[in-house]
C-alpha cells in the first residue's frame, strides 16, 4: 500500500480500510455504528469510502506513549 500512501486524498472501502489499520471489517463497521471510528464518507445506500489523510488522522489520535499504557 506504499504507493497509496503517496495519495493522501484516495479513498479506501470498508476492506482496503480495515487492511489499512491492520482490524477487521466488522470491527469498522461496529466503529461506524458507534461513531467512533475514523472519519468517513457515504457515497449512497451501501457505499462507504475512508480517505487516507482520515485514516491517518485516526490513527495519530490514538497515539498513546510508552509511560501512558
Amino acid at each position: 500500500m506504499s504507493s497509496i500512501k503517496q495519495h493522501p486524498a484516495v479513498a479506501l472501502g470498508t476492506r482496503a480500510a480495515a487492511a489499512y489499520l491492520s482490524v477487521s471489517e466488522a470491527g469498522m463497521h461496529r466503529w461506524r455504528l458507534n461513531g467512533r471510528g475514523p472519519t468517513y464518507s457515504k457515497l449512497g445506500a451501501r457505499t462507504v469510502r475512508y480517505r487516507i489523510r482520515d485514516l491517518d488522522a485516526f490513527l495519530e489520535s490514538h497515539a498513546v506513549s510508552s509511560l501512558e499504557s
